[in-house]
């Protein structure tokens, strides 16, 4: 084979019409379901103990270079009613799970009813003054129940010596005009935060994230790759031409996950030549594409 660009891919929306597994069904330790709107069907992932543990390392490795290698009080802008059953896990579920390995002290910032616990954030920042604090939750969660509920109430709370990592769909938030720039401008205008990154992922290849560097790009690592491929041929595009995105990962061995081909539309933007200075591919994500199901974990977050 001339290119790993010539790997046949897989759309990941069969995930979703059928049962794809490579191992046999005793050895299924875990199952893991995307997000879904109501009446959506949803892909169902199945993982051995080598995947589940090769995802959890491969999690660990990326997202410690922002966070670091030390473990840290974590704040979770979520409920914890969503981490309920350990064995099917949503992916917004997961996701909290996944990036909980990153912290200690663990607080939700949120109560079942997705009303901000003010005292106990409070407390919690009083508990934990002066060390570095890991903050973690879904993108239209964190700017609909924490970031307007302080603005609401007027209060403006000390997260400067923080780190927040967020993932999940912008729909939205684009659709109130909102993008990441304006994000992490709007957070650091109630906290102080001035760390803050999006990551960008799917449960069909969990551990192998996508995370924004400091210039607002995404990047991959060493255990996945991008290609971008144009939808009317799936040749493969060039620098700065949007298509289809294509996910490649090593760490799939209880599913054929390898190679997928999204839903989501991005440009590959340079390889080797952030001016953040990390290497490899970086791109950003423009959105769905026109027909597929919305699925990032706070599009589908459903209010009651």
């Amino acid at each position: 084979m001339e290119h790993f660009s010539k790997l046949p891919f897989l759309p990941v929306r069969l995930f979703k019409l059928f049962d794809l597994k490579s191992v046999k069904k005793e050895n299924i330790i875990k199952t893991m379901t995307s997000s879904g709107t109501s009446g959506q069907a949803v892909s169902k992932i199945y993982l051995d103990k080598v995947t589940s543990s090769n995802q959890t390392k491969v999690l660990a490795k990326i997202v410690a270079s922002f966070t670091g290698n030390k473990r840290t009080p974590m704040l979770i802008i979520d409920s914890e009613s969503v981490v309920k059953d350990r064995k099917l896990f949503t992916a917004r579920g997961a996701g909290i799970l996944g990036f909980s390995m990153f912290g200690t002290n663990r607080m939700y910032a949120l109560n079942e009813k997705m009303e901000l616990k003010i005292n106990s954030i409070n407390e919690f920042l009083k508990e934990n003054k002066g060390k570095r604090i890991f903050i973690f939750g879904f993108t239209y969660i964190i700017y609909k129940h924490f970031y307007k509920e302080l603005v609401r109430l007027n209060i403006k709370l000390d997260l400067s010596n923080s780190v927040m990592i967020h993932g999940g769909g912008w729909k939205k938030l684009i659709n109130e005009s909102v993008d990441s720039k304006t994000f992490r401008k709007n957070l650091k205008t109630v906290s102080g935060i001035q760390s803050v990154h999006d990551y960008y992922g799917m449960v069909e290849q969990t551990g192998s994230i996508f995370m924004e560097c400091k210039m607002g790009y995404l990047h991959a690592s060493i255990f996945s790759d991008i290609i971008i491929r144009r939808p009317h041929d799936f040749s493969v595009a060039n620098i700065g031409e949007a298509g289809i995105i294509q996910l490649l990962s090593i760490l799939p061995s209880s599913y054929p996950g390898h190679s997928l081909l999204t839903e989501d539309e991005g440009v590959l933007l340079g390889e080797d030549d952030c001016s953040c200075g990390k290497l490899g591919k970086y791109f950003k994500i423009i959105g769905r594409l026109k027909n597929a199901e919305i699925r990032g974990c706070s599009d589908t977050y459903e209010e009651n």
